[in-house]
């Protein structure tokens, strides 16, 4: 295996809350290691249009705080295709580059997977993405901070909701996995979680809202955007139907979720994977995911960690239907 000399970090599909404590931890710990480290902005697609830039330690200075990526993010059709893929290849070997880390999701180690084997480059990724849906870790990188800023908004929605005696449809972010609205439902006291791993039974939806206490005067139910009944709109609609008589709102909570100061949990997530990542790869790792599995560090192979259909834990819906009393 050729020696490793210079190292290029980007970013790549959605942002989420630590990815700039992740970019500080890679190129820190490649400094560290006397290895060079080159940004690349908006990942793929400035891959291919040449977008990149020498960094050194000031050029992550003061951003562990800072939500979003100082690198951007972009998505890039063109890297789906051969012709992309050996643009961006030209253009790491124009710069010398000879070795990724790459921070993102499903689409970005897809990306990683296909490209690293084809031009047999070592790329190893960390798990940015707010939607924790990747195999390989016990937490990915933004999500911590997402389920916060969630409870938080949710949080004020329940006081508007009790001082009006309102029922609120709240839609959290998860198009392929409810995670987020398992974990923040249960936080919130919600009557109701609806989720795309589980079939919307609405018939036990009516029931639970119907069959609740009377002197209860807020409700929230907490719907994930992939949730295959419609979504809050057509929950929200379905139940104003069934329940004329409850004063009945919706609330997409949308990109906030996305945004925002990471928590101390991402802050330090995205540290240590960051550091295990450069060592990872010194040590010969390549096409593997970086992740923390019960406190230690390990590494997943791409195609084991894109696999990203997660079993939901049955104890989870149980506290809902026992605490929603």
């Amino acid at each position: 295996m050729a020696q490793i000399k210079n190292v290029g970090v980007y970013t790549s599909g959605g942002d989420s809350p630590g990815m700039n404590a992740a970019i500080r931890a890679v190129v820190r710990t490649a400094l560290y290691h006397n290895l060079e480290v080159t940004g690349i902005r908006r990942g793929y697609e400035g891959m291919i249009t040449g977008d990149l830039f020498p960094m050194d330690r000031k050029s992550v200075a003061n951003i562990i705080q800072r939500g979003g990526t100082i690198l951007k993010t972009a998505r890039s059709e063109q890297f789906k295709t051969a012709e992309g893929r050996k643009m961006a290849y030209d253009n790491l070997k124009k710069h010398k580059i000879d070795a990724l880390v790459g921070i993102g999701g499903d689409g970005t180690f897809t990306g990683a997977k296909v490209f690293g084997k084809e031009y047999d480059i070592p790329v190893v990724g960390l798990p940015g993405t707010i939607d924790n849906d990747l195999i390989g870790t016990d937490f990915t990188i933004g999500y911590d901070t997402a389920i916060n800023t969630v409870i938080d908004a949710v949080d004020k929605i329940r006081d508007t909701a009790e001082s009006h005696d309102r029922l609120f449809i709240v839609e959290v972010m998860g198009r392929d996995s409810g995670l987020i609205a398992l974990r923040t439902g249960i936080a919130v006291g919600a009557e109701a979680i609806l989720i795309p791993e589980t079939k919307t039974d609405l018939n036990a939806l009516y029931h639970k809202l119907e069959q609740g206490r009377r002197d209860k005067s807020s409700k929230i139910v907490i719907v994930a955007e992939g949730e295959e009944a419609g979504g809050a709109f057509e929950i929200g609609r379905l139940i104003k139907d069934r329940f004329p008589n409850y004063d009945t709102r919706v609330s997409v909570l949308g990109h906030i979720q996305r945004g925002g100061r990471p928590s101390c949990q991402d802050r330090v997530l995205a540290s240590r994977v960051g550091v295990a990542a450069i060592e990872g790869l010194l040590e010969g790792h390549r096409n593997e995911m970086v992740g923390i599995i019960n406190g230690e560090v390990a590494f997943t192979p791409f195609e084991n960690a894109i696999k990203h259909f997660i079993e939901i834990n049955p104890n989870f819906l149980k506290i809902v239907d026992i605490l929603s009393l």
